[in-house]
């Protein structure tokens, strides 16, 4: 792709940081998004950047982010679905609002922000949609009914979306992260993490890094023949 341009959502902590340092050091411009005020360039150490702040669940907001950003000739190529909450409950004590906070944040801002981008991607014939998912919306978890129905509809989404839109050559795939260490699992006790590690073949926790190389993978020319799939980093925890 001679245009690289990537568009994150999330892009404040974790792994949404992650994969715009990795794109940002692959020359990308990055285009991030998060709720609250953030300094992307700052962090990135760049001026191939801009911060939005942007609720992905405002329709509004999210229309004057286009027109914003056709303004400066910056609409992406690359749009990467990272935003995403937990409101963790055992399903007979969740609250109707937990769970419509959840498929809201986590499955419908996913069709928000597709639908902004995609036509423009079908213009150029031109483009990759990645969506971060996770391993509980394949094999599910207990006190996550909402969270692994959002993750799990990603699924989906994605397949039925990659067979509209492959031969106009945009691709849409899904990334499944295990168990990866950012601020979301430091609270582990250690016996809960010893829990963790022992249902996990490699016996240790992944990384941001590893889902930020391969987003930057599918979304460069190396990657453009894989469409329509989820793929899970790990460590073996789920096996399809």
């Amino acid at each position: 792709m001679d245009k690289k341009i990537v568009f994150i959502t999330g892009v404040s902590r974790g792994i949404g940081l992650e994969i715009a340092k990795c794109f940002s050091n692959n020359g990308y411009f990055v285009l991030g998004t998060s709720r609250s005020d953030f300094d992307l360039a700052k962090v990135l150490s760049s001026d191939e950047c801009l911060h939005i702040q942007l609720n992905v669940t405002d329709r509004n907001q999210i229309s004057a982010c286009l027109d914003q950003l056709k303004e400066i000739d910056k609409v992406p190529n690359v749009l990467i679905n990272n935003a995403g909450i937990t409101k963790d409950q055992l399903f007979l004590r969740m609250k109707n609002e937990d769970w419509d906070d959840v498929i809201e944040t986590n499955l419908t801002s996913v069709f928000n922000m597709s639908k902004l981008f995609i036509k423009s991607m079908v213009k150029e014939r031109s483009g990759s949609i990645i969506n971060i998912s996770s391993v509980a919306g394949l094999m599910g978890n207990a006190g996550q009914v909402n969270y692994s129905a959002s993750k799990a509809g990603l699924g989906g989404f994605t397949r039925a979306l990659a067979k509209e839109v492959a031969a106009r050559n945009i691709t849409v795939n899904c990334i499944a992260p295990g168990f990866i260490e950012t601020d979301m699992t430091d609270h582990f006790q250690d016996k809960d993490l010893e829990n963790i590690l022992n249902q996990i073949p490699a016996n240790k926790m992944g990384n941001p890094q590893h889902i930020a190389d391969l987003a930057l993978f599918l979304a460069s020319s190396k990657g453009n023949y894989i469409t329509g799939q989820t793929i899970s980093v790990d460590g073996g925890l789920f096996m399809s």
